[in-house]
């Protein structure tokens, strides 16, 4: 048995124990052309170059260059015919670079990530110049990204990811005194600097150089270990929500829900376009390639799982191939280092095959050309792993502040998961608790979903491992064993309920609740009702419950309506640092022609994803409830005047429920108007600004206050009861933070509107969109206008062509009054619209008053805003626009 240390300055796990599910601490490749590097191999073969201990696993070889080929480590061109390749993940090398490798190969790269978290995959999409994690080669077709982190692969090599996307938030894993650097390879601009020795670190030709998606400083893979362990969040340090300040037990839930995602039609594993060698499609339902004269290309499928989804591996071989060619080139498809010696290819059953015992088990004996019994040699193949007496097997500590990272032991017959507990306790110091308080507990790595399962107490190890290996050989280099302690908190899952009618009492919401999904009063609480907006917070004491509650929900409506679930954080505000202001974010993808959904992904990864909150998705309410206890902290709407009247109505409608009842709103124009933004110096729109830029922009602004209005909408039936088109409507009330247009105005802008919503992606402006209607003269009658005077201005138009004029400055509006209240009576059915939303208001009155206390804008500073350390590429913002008044 062996122990490993844990290391401090990466975020891989190290250690010189045998590989998982290796009975030897020396596995050696059958070919004698390759050398296998990393802890614990043998000798290396003759005709090969040690590529030192440094390299983590890999199989590298000497090859013949026939194209600019470029070294994965220094970036720098790879001069002459000769490099160093491997020939599992595809690392590039210079013969002197290899001693300093550090980058592990795909092969054992999920056996070295310390705490295993899931990647939420978006759509496919073209990312250029971005390189899979898997395979190093470029994605060249449509591949698919984490929407949390820098992860890039192929729809292909999904399965095959590390599940180690950045940890945002505890979840029940063992708490550290200090937050570590997670560090990405391969996604730095050509020009980026290393942190250490300045020299160019990034290239966009081959995935090189590493960058902490935390702080984002930049570094060679060889200088990241020399830098300090610790990561401080950099210039964002002030804005982000740390992870040690967020809770979330969220068990099986995926990531894509806690992090309030929406799923999109994500391939299944297996099913895309690049093969395991790159030369020939493999996936379910589509036909393999032909291959090159003298060549043959086989089915591989790693277990019986693969078999019934029909999820294979494609390999090309030649005709007359050594069956130990062949069985290598399966095993590099799968990303297995193991020893050749402890597998073999079985020929797939046919469905006439299935009964017969002998036609089933058939193994590669022969080249693939050769027939028998006058039967061509099948080209589907099964991986299978040979039975074994013994393994060593890597035990993990979870849960428990330990100085190693793992422990080894040797797995036989008779070991049961109690008897690995009671032997691994002494290892981890913890002999004197007692056995009783702890169980082993197996974790499947997935890189979709991080799946936990505790194994009953007589569970036999031996078998479990063998029943894993028979399902997928790929699921057991996923798998790992914790042991834990059997006393876990208590589960506790918030879940945010959306869409129910307004207005009702606390036992009336969970009356309904009960008719609609049926909840365990036992099990599940109401922790917060909000009335006003129809909404309520379930405290569920069950994960299962949570679970099932979470789905019914999504797919029930009450009284016509759709309800809208939510799995919620908790915001551990005592942890916050003093001078810690996290920024809370509201995106409206809808707005700016659609691109919202670009800056969700990019503040995602720039903060933390559970201070990013989706407008479609619950409205502004979810968030304001997850910063509700926060002492401090400032707020940035993206969308257009509409969007930020929402919120700033949801903040006013909050206030008292804010442990910060004023915080500052900055802008990041979306819309259409977007007045409020110019006024304030966010600019007239976003047009692909760096989001760096924008977020050093929002922590340097300025606070000022910006009046808002309250307008009174009192219906009532016309004197004649002719011309309507328009019901009478109960009173109800509006907030305004710009202007409010009545007549012409509004409807032009209610058909602008109708027409965008049919087509969001084809309207990104209209007619008033920063004109000057009260103009530049000056006028004894009425005072210069301000954001924050109290006053609010009558102006008037003739008509269209009036208004063409005031958009291109030729004339001003007509001024007609200024004052703090207005009443203005409607004799017929007027369109009218209010920052922007526009509708038909039946004939009544409008009453516009002061809405009480001013609220509290950020208002961009005139200085450029100073980059951050790794961001020399950093765009500047857009030219800021004039002072004014928004109204």
């Amino acid at each position: 048995m062996a122990a490993a240390a844990e290391p401090g300055a990466r975020g891989w796990l190290g250690g010189g124990s045998p590989r998982p599910g290796s009975p030897t601490s020396s596995p050696e490749l059958g070919a004698g052309s390759r050398s296998r590097s990393g802890p614990g191999s043998g000798p290396e073969r003759s005709g090969s170059r040690p590529p030192g201990p440094a390299a983590p696993s890999h199989s590298f070889r000497k090859v013949t260059l026939t194209k600019p080929t470029f070294c994965h480590l220094c970036s720098d061109f790879i001069w002459g015919l000769a490099g160093i390749l491997c020939d599992v993940c595809n690392f590039m090398s210079h013969e002197k670079c290899l001693k300093h490798v550090k980058t592990p190969c795909t092969s054992v790269a999920p056996s070295l990530v310390r705490v295993p978290v899931a990647h939420c995959f978006g759509p496919r999409g073209l990312y250029k110049r971005r390189f899979c994690s898997v395979c190093r080669k470029g994605l060249e077709a449509p591949g698919l990204r984490c929407e949390v982190c820098e992860l890039h692969v192929h729809p292909d090599c999904v399965p095959f990811a590390c599940s180690d996307c950045r940890q945002c938030h505890q979840d029940g894993h063992r708490d550290h005194d200090a937050h570590l650097h997670h560090w990405r390879e391969g996604t730095l601009p050509s020009g980026a600097r290393c942190e250490l020795c300045r020299k160019t670190c990034g290239s966009s030709d081959v995935p090189a150089g590493v960058r902490c998606e935390w702080c984002g400083i930049q570094a060679h893979s060889v200088c990241s270990a020399a830098l300090a362990p610790e990561c401080t969040f950099g210039r964002l340090r002030t804005l982000v929500l740390p992870p040690a300040c967020v809770r979330l037990l969220s068990r099986n839930f995926s990531k894509m829900h806690c992090f309030r995602i929406p799923e999109s039609a994500a391939p299944e594993p297996g099913d895309g376009e690049d093969s395991a060698d790159g030369s020939v499609p493999a996936g379910p339902g589509r036909e393999v390639g032909t291959p090159e004269s003298g060549k043959q290309t086989l089915k591989i499928f790693d277990g019986s799982d693969a078999m019934q989804r029909n999820h294979f591996r494609a390999v090309t071989v030649p005709r007359l191939a050594r069956s130990q060619e062949v069985l290598e080139a399966a095993l590099r498809a799968y990303y297995i280092s193991e020893d050749p010696q402890g597998f073999q290819l079985q020929a797939l059953p046919t469905p006439e095959q299935l009964g017969d015992t002998a036609a089933a088990g058939r193994v590669w004996s022969a080249g693939p050309a050769e027939e028998e019994g006058g039967r061509a040699a099948p080209e589907a193949w099964v991986l299978r792993a040979l039975p074994r007496t013994q393994e060593i097997l890597k035990i993990y500590p979870a849960w428990l502040k330990v100085g190693v990272a793992y422990v080894s032991i040797r797995v036989t017959p008779q070991s049961t998961a109690r008897s690995v507990v009671l032997e691994v306790l002494p290892l981890l110091g913890r002999q004197a608790e007692g056995a009783e308080g702890f169980q082993l507990v197996e974790v499947l790595m997935g890189s979709r979903q991080v799946q936990r399962t505790v194994l009953a107490d007589e569970e036999p190890l031996l078998d479990r491992l063998r029943e894993i290996r028979q399902t997928s050989l790929r699921q057991m280099s996923q798998t790992r064993f914790y042991v834990a302690e059997s006393r876990v908190p208590a589960p506790r899952v918030s879940l945010f309920v959306g869409g129910l009618p307004p207005g009702l009492s606390p036992q009336e919401y969970r009356r309904l609740l009960d008719e609609a999904v049926t909840s365990k009063a036992a099990l599940v609480t109401v922790s917060h009702v909000y009335s006003a907006q129809g909404a309520v917070v379930l405290d569920v004491a069950c994960f299962a419950e949570a679970e099932r509650l979470y789905v019914l929900i999504r797919d029930t409506a009450v009284r016509g309506r759709p309800l809208t679930a939510l799995v919620l954080p908790e915001v551990l505000h005592t942890k916050l640092a003093p001078d810690c202001r996290p920024l809370l974010v509201f995106v409206n993808p809808r707005s700016g022609g659609l691109k919202g959904r670009d800056l969700l992904c990019s503040f995602r990864k720039l903060l933390n994803p559970h201070q990013v909150f989706e407008l479609t998705n619950g409205g502004p309410l979810p968030g304001f409830h997850v910063f509700s206890r926060v002492p401090c902290f400032r707020v940035l709407v993206c969308g257009g005047d509409g969007t930020v009247g929402w919120v700033l109505a949801a903040l006013e409608d909050l206030r008292h429920h804010l442990a910060c009842p004023e915080p500052a709103v900055a802008i990041l124009p979306l819309g259409t108007g977007n007045d409020l933004g110019r006024v304030l110096r966010w600019g007239a729109g976003y047009s692909g600004e760096d989001p760096l830029s924008v977020l050093l922009s929002v922590d340097e602004a300025d606070a000022v206050l910006v009046d808002r209005w309250t307008i009174l909408l009192d219906a009532h039936e016309s004197a004649c009861g002719e011309d309507s088109e328009a019901d009478a409507e109960p009173p109800k009330i509006v907030q305004m933070s710009n202007y409010c247009g009545i007549g012409i105005d509004a409807e032009l802008s209610l058909d602008f509107h109708q027409a965008r919503e049919e087509e969001p992606g084809k309207f990104t402006s209209s007619w008033g969109s920063g004109a000057d209607l009260w103009g530049s003269d000056s006028d004894s009658r009425f005072e210069k206008p301000r954001m924050d005077d109290g006053l609010l201005e009558v102006v008037g138009v003739t008509g269209v062509v009036h208004m063409g004029q005031v958009q291109s400055g030729l004339r001003s509006g007509i001024r007609i009054a200024q004052g703090s209240y207005f009443r203005v009576t409607l004799l017929k059915a007027t369109p009218v619209q209010v920052d922007g939303e526009p509708w038909v208001q039946a004939p009544g009155h409008l009453i516009i008053s002061a809405a009480g206390p001013k609220v509290h804008m950020l208002r961009k500073a005139k200085q450029k805003p100073r980059k951050a350390g790794p961001a020399k590429d950093a765009r500047a913002d857009g030219a800021p626009a004039p002072e004014g008044d928004p109204k």
